[in-house]
């Protein structure tokens, strides 16, 4: 195909540029925007409408708008401009730019339970890897990892919503359970297990803006026959244990997010209904694993199958 010269290859760099000026809605802008003067990119843009064959925008008084034509062709040069600036940062690690080092994605219940001790198991092998870890809400992570800003990352799903992306490889690390967390002083703080239906006339305490922990509560109410009436909206778990703790409410959370658990909080077993989430390690499919990156993985599976226990 690349020696058929009727299938020419389009210029990345003007491909770039249309996507900004698409984007932009200006040419104008795009060129501030990629340091040009408005008329080198005006003539590229040309150039590149005598390569596709087609006008690809619509000149109007304010700005400009993309044909259908350039709708397409910038849709396909996203994934390209991507593809490309990975494939950058992929070089870079192999020529040994930034060989020692590694950029881990992962989310705030396991940077605050379970990572540490890979971390430190990691460090302790590793001494000459620089080691920074990123925590973020799941898009962010998906994205960070897409793009190469991260070599690997931490994400999670429960069974109504597997994650899948053909670019993304995942292992899974470990399962972990949810629990109910009550005050001390609770009628039920002395059991092991308890049943959602006992729970149905509780005042409940979960995370704020929509929360994936509040979709778990609510299925789980559901399947017990009852809507759950939330009485308190806590922007991180350490909050919603405080609320606990006072007997503001009962919460439902995933096991890791009591790793460091409030002294005035019992945690409860639902037993075989609660929810199981997973928790997974993902790497990009289309590149070449650095070494570091190999190194980070084998340490924390091994460390996950020595804790493998504590979630469940």
């Amino acid at each position: 195909m690349l020696n058929d010269e009727s299938q020419d290859l389009f210029d990345i760099r003007r491909l770039a540029l249309l996507v900004e000026v698409v984007e932009q809605g200006s040419i104008t802008a795009a060129a501030e925007l990629m340091m040009y003067t408005p008329s080198a990119v005006s003539q590229q843009l040309r150039k590149l409408e005598q390569e596709v064959g087609q006008p690809l925008l619509n000149r109007r008084s304010r700005g400009v708008a993309p044909t259908e034509a350039g709708q397409v062709l910038a849709g396909h040069a996203r994934k390209i401009i991507g593809q490309m600036r990975a494939a950058h940062s992929d070089l870079d690690q192999i020529a040994g730019l930034r060989r020692g080092s590694l950029t881990v994605g992962t989310f705030p219940t396991l940077a605050g339970s379970f990572l540490p001790l890979v971390i430190r198991a990691f460090k302790k092998r590793y001494p000459a890897i620089g080691l920074s870890v990123r925590s973020a809400r799941f898009d962010e992570l998906v994205s960070d990892l897409e793009s190469g800003v991260t070599g690997l990352c931490l994400l999670w799903d429960y069974p109504w919503n597997r994650f899948h992306d053909d670019s993304i490889r995942v292992t899974e690390v470990f399962q972990e359970s949810t629990v109910i967390l009550v005050a001390r002083g609770h009628p039920l703080a002395d059991r092991d297990e308890v049943k959602m239906e006992e729970l149905r006339k509780e005042s409940w305490i979960v995370r704020a803006e929509a929360h994936p922990v509040v979709e778990v509560l609510q299925r789980s109410a559901h399947d017990a026959g009852f809507e759950p009436t939330i009485g308190f909206l806590a922007n991180d778990y350490q909050e919603a244990q405080a609320m606990v703790s006072v007997g503001m409410g009962v919460a439902m959370v995933p096991k890791t997010a009591v790793a460091l658990q409030h002294p005035d909080v019992r945690a409860i077993s639902l037993g075989a209904a609660a929810p199981m989430r997973r928790v997974l390690l993902a790497q990009r499919q289309d590149k070449v694993y650095a070494p570091a990156e190999v190194a980070f993985h084998s340490t924390l599976l091994e460390i996950a199958r020595e804790h493998i226990g504590d979630y469940l």
